[in-house]
């Protein structure tokens, strides 16, 4: 593994004990037992073997008192280093903590544990690809898809992937509402002309003077000119000294309502991927691998009862299991599907298909399904599709060229249906009302 790696995490390490075949040891570093397991838990389990002549396992937990001891002893350690002579093991402990502090990243998002399916195969390979080759393949890459399916856990991947293997490359990952209040706070804060110049300068290097930059939900940055003018100067400064950039959405770059045109051609410049829902042997497998990092013992029934209840979103789907499992943990009890029906209460499994949404909010209105698919402009119809519109894309996160084909409509009409509903339920409260009123029709 990398010197600074393990230098890191592993020399800190010291052995507890030997168990029913498991070595306990102990580590220095709070975040060591998690990311030792994430990311070099191959290489330790063939080291252990390789010396034994079998198959073992073994547990890292952080002991407070041994790790106290431990940095008393390195303080001793570099007090006896010469001035001019750089003690190895520090430097590299204290280079990753900038680098950590730096970045922005957290470390658990990784590409080891992400579980690939046909739902984001393609962007995968592409942010992988990004990763091992920064700014020589898919720059920009431009990642969209609905709200909890990834997307951050793949561009953290990459900063992660690169803080990791190429070290010598700076990483910094921001979400946009962060940036925008960054900036806001530095245009107020006020004092002379060239206080301002200055703190507006220091600003800007932040992001501009790195390898590798991550922004994270750029929706948000719409209607924003102060901010778009930024973000337009940040791309070209970084593009042009051939630095990577990942950016993610809830939408592709021409959906943006108010994205001028040079800020849509440059993040479109590069690739443009996208992740939908995981389908349910997707579901399945996420779930399985977030029960084998708990160490949970599980009934595959139990996957798959969670699997065909939560189906759109793998937040919600991990959440849901994270409940059972805090549940379990609690009452002392096995995870059977008994005990997730009854933590859960979503029995039925009801699977939601544009088809029965669109079916839903047509009987609502007292239309029929192939109303929403006529040519009509009745504002009974076209008022009543755009909720249907609404509901598809917020309840499935399907595509905005899905719901177009299924509707029988072009993109842009799609798009304009999703906007208006989601701006005029925030204030009109009748609306809100129908909304939860047709949904409550779709689970019972």
């Amino acid at each position: 593994m990398p010197e600074h790696a393990y230098f890191s995490w592993i020399e800190g390490l010291e052995a507890a004990g030997f168990d029913n075949n498991n070595f306990a040891l102990l580590s220095v570093h709070m975040m060591a037992p998690q990311l030792i397991r994430q990311s070099y838990y191959v290489q330790m389990r063939d080291a252990f073997e390789k010396i034994i002549g079998q198959t073992v396992d073994f547990s890292i937990n952080y002991d407070a008192d041994f790790a106290q001891k431990y940095q008393k002893e390195k303080k001793k350690e570099s007090a006896k280093v010469n001035a001019g002579a750089a003690n190895p093991q520090t430097a590299a402990m204290e280079n990753l903590t900038q680098m950590q502090s730096f970045s922005n990243l957290n470390l658990k998002y990784n590409f080891e544990n992400f579980v690939v399916g046909e739902n984001s195969r393609f962007a995968h390979a592409a942010a992988f690809a990004a990763a091992q080759s920064p700014a020589k393949k898919y720059n920009p890459l431009f990642i969209y898809g609905a709200s909890g399916l990834g997307k951050t856990h793949l561009m953290q991947a990459i900063g992660h992937y690169t803080m990791f293997n190429k070290p010598k490359l700076k990483v910094k990952y921001i979400k946009t509402e962060e940036y925008v209040n960054e900036l806001i706070k530095n245009l107020q804060h006020g004092g002379t002309a060239k206080e301002c110049t200055d703190r507006m300068e220091k600003f800007r290097q932040k992001y501009r003077n790195v390898d590798v930059l991550l922004i994270d939900d750029i929706q948000f940055i719409e209607s924003k000119n102060r901010t778009m003018e930024e973000i337009f100067h940040t791309f070209d400064s970084l593009h042009n000294k051939n630095k990577q950039i990942v950016i993610t959405s809830d939408r592709q770059p021409r959906d943006i309502p108010t994205l001028p045109e040079r800020l849509r051609t440059r993040f479109e410049m590069g690739l443009v991927v996208d992740i939908t829902p995981p389908d349910f042997e997707t579901r399945v497998a996420i779930l399985k691998n977030l029960a084998a990092e708990l160490a949970n013992e599980v009934d595959f029934e139990v996957f798959e009862y969670i699997a065909n209840n939560f189906v759109s979103n793998v937040r919600e789907l991990e959440g849901a299991f994270n409940k059972v499992s805090a549940y379990s943990d609690i009452e002392k009890t096995d995870i059977n599907i008994e005990f997730a029906r009854r933590v859960l209460k979503c029995e039925g499994g009801k699977k939601l298909e544009i088809g029965k949404i669109a079916q839903a909010t047509a009987k609502y209105y007292g239309l029929e399904l192939e109303d929403f698919k006529s040519t009509s402009r009745s504002q009974r119809v076209s008022g009543a599709r755009h909720v249907a519109v609404y509901l598809v894309r917020e309840l499935t996160g399907k595509s905005f060229e899905e719901i177009a084909a299924y509707f029988n409509k072009k993109h842009p009409t799609m798009l304009y249906s999703y906007e208006k509903i989601k701006k005029e339920a925030k204030a009109n409260k009748e609306l809100g009302k129908t909304i939860s009123e047709i949904k409550k029709c779709m689970t019972t």
